[in-house]
């Protein structure tokens, strides 16, 4: 194997130089590539365009009339069915199927057929009393829960994997009783933490494992009754905690404020992971050989990969965003997962499928250009061949892409290599999770050929708005199930910025939602789901990397990381930060 050098390359799309590295070429050579001609983030932004995790909308199924739960806009061009519908056998996606029309862009001839193929109106399996959730499988009474699997009695959470009775949690795994909290793992009663693992009984803490009865506590490990990280009798603490009125609006502010300049004293770690080797990034668990990643648990050999959060992740895999469960040889995908193999330039492929490319909601194996076509083989664009006609045509198609590229409306080049172009995409930028990690406005998201979706016009009627809630959850009854409150982002930001968020303008609550507030105590939110999961997400460190050094004074180690430098947190080296926890 020739071996390669380091490689300087302009972006295609935003004209940023990029290096390719000579274990890239490796792995482009493995998987019968190109290099690439955009750079990381650019790709990241194309691929996770791809990605309504959590807006839904109602949509008349197409094939009989019913009105759906749907990751589609009603005004998108996708022809929706029911899920189960689409799963059935009452239709046949080779139907659709289409002769080879060598005298045209090839991906021209995709972008027909995906506004011609019925899409199931959700991504989800098996869920009971679930039907406002989305991105999801084995749900049991769960209601705003996206991206998520193994959940029963959880409410607005993000990414919560085999969990019970959490509510408005973005990343949580084997938790019960959790509520607002980010990244947490393993625990049982943790209210308003963030990056706590192992622990119980907590409340206002961060980086905090294997932790009881704390308060306000940070960095620490294997400790009880500690406040603002120091120990007290457990007579002592609970005297203390009883003080705080923590079922009090007013007083959670207060004390929110205290926290958030006490946690500033603290270091920080220069990445968020464990059980690591030879690792750059951020959120990285159980990992090995996993560089320039995002989100990823139980993975090995990857590069350029954001959200592989269920183990085990993927393996030998580049620009790969979102699922896992033992994918491998993964390439420039998106929503790619269980056990699939030798996957290219392919959306929503899973289930075992192998060796598919340029494909869309196909559980399939050996596959090439079909859209919404399952448990088929050997088809190109949706049409039937026998495995000898289809091994000689995939060549052809590949000579020909080279030789007659796409060229978007931007005038960008779409040759044998490149990832769908974003008008591609059946959802607007803003409906997607490109919005919460590269946030746009709707004319920067145009300007670069994204398709935006429009906010629907907000007609509800407050009747209360968030200033005249009960400040104590201890004098809310059941008469609140009948307001309509107002949002607090809605009325402080105004309703342009909130759009930007989907703020809800309005929001209700539910009488599992109260029962859930009067059990653990705590008052009732002042902000709408997507307001509440907006605000949560500013917890997260940015999907980008930056070259720092450490803030220890005397240690000169460097490292890459998402703290961006100006930011106010004292940023630590792995051995610095591993002295100073407790």
């Amino acid at each position: 194997m020739q071996i390669m050098n380091s490689e300087s390359k302009t972006c295609q799309n935003c004209k940023q130089e990029f290096v390719i590295e000579p274990d890239d070429f490796a792995f482009y050579e493995k998987m019968k590539v190109p290099a690439p001609t955009w750079c990381p983030e650019c790709r990241t932004r194309r691929r996770i365009v791809w990605r309504n995790e959590k807006t839904l909308y109602k949509h008349k199924c197409d094939a009989t009339g019913k009105m759906v739960f749907s990751m589609f806009h009603p005004d998108s061009p996708a022809k929706v069915y029911e899920r189960d519908y689409w799963w059935s056998d009452a239709w046949d996606a080779l139907s659709y199927g289409k002769d080879i029309d060598f005298s045209r862009p090839f991906l021209e001839q995709v972008k027909e057929l995906l506004g011609e193929v019925p899409w199931p109106s959700r991504s989800v399996i098996n869920l009971t009393n679930s039907d406002y959730c989305m991105n999801c499988s084995y749900l049991k009474n769960c209601y705003l829960v996206f991206h998520a699997s193994y959940n029963e009695d959880c409410l607005y959470s993000v990414g919560m994997d085999n969990s019970k009775s959490c509510a408005d949690v973005l990343f949580g795994q084997k938790c019960e009783l959790c509520y607002e909290g980010f990244s947490l793992s393993g625990s049982y009663k943790l209210l308003y933490c963030n990056e706590c693992h192992d622990s119980q009984d907590l409340v206002l803490c961060r980086d905090c494992t294997g932790c009881s009865n704390c308060f306000g506590c940070v960095g620490l490990r294997n400790k009880k009754y500690h406040i603002w990280n120091k120990s007290y009798s457990k007579e002592e603490y609970a005297q203390k905690i009883a003080s705080l009125r923590l079922s009090s609006y007013k007083n959670l502010l207060k004390l929110k404020e205290e926290f958030d300049a006490f946690v500033l004293k603290r270091p920080v770690k220069y990445i968020h992971g464990n059980h690591n080797q030879n690792v750059s990034g951020e959120y990285i668990y159980h990992s090995k050989n996993v560089l320039n990643s995002y989100r990823v648990v139980g993975s090995e050999n990857c590069k350029y990969c954001q959200n592989i959060s269920l183990p085990p992740g993927g393996r030998d895999c580049y620009d790969y965003s979102f699922f896992g469960k033992n994918a491998e040889l993964v390439y420039e995908g998106s929503s790619i997962g269980i056990d699939a193999s030798n996957i290219k330039f392919c959306v929503f492929v899973y289930n075992g499928a192998k060796n598919v490319e340029y494909s869309i909601m196909c559980p399939s194996s050996d596959c090439f250009g079909c859209v919404n076509l399952r448990g088929k083989q050997f088809c190109i664009l949706n049409k039937q061949y026998t495995k000898e006609e289809y091994e000689a045509l995939v060549p052809r198609i590949i000579k020909h892409m080279n030789e007659m590229p796409y060229t978007d409306k931007k005038g960008r080049v779409y040759k044998y290599g490149e990832f769908f172009p974003p008008e591609f995409s059946p959802f607007g930028y803003n409906d997607t999770v490109a919005q919460e990690y590269f946030p746009y406005t709707k004319q920067e998201a145009e300007k670069m050929g994204f398709p935006w979706q429009d906010a629907s016009p907000r007609d509800y009627e407050p009747t209360l708005t968030w200033k005249e809630l009960p400040d104590d959850i201890k004098d809310v009854d059941d008469s609140i199930l009948q307001q309509t409150i107002l949002c607090q982002s809605w009325e402080e930001e105004g309703s342009e910025k909130a759009l930007e968020h989907s703020c809800s303008q309005a929001y209700k609550i539910t009488a599992a939602e109260l029962a859930f507030y009067k059990r653990l105590g705590i008052p009732l939110p002042r902000r709408c789901f997507n307001s509440r999961h907006n605000e949560r997400t500013k917890q997260r460190n940015p999907l980008r990397l930056w070259h720092r050094q450490c803030m220890k004074p005397g240690c000169n180690n460097e490292f890459e990381t998402s703290y961006e430098p100006n930011r106010p947190e004292i940023v630590y080296c792995e051995s610095c930060y591993n002295a100073e926890v407790v």
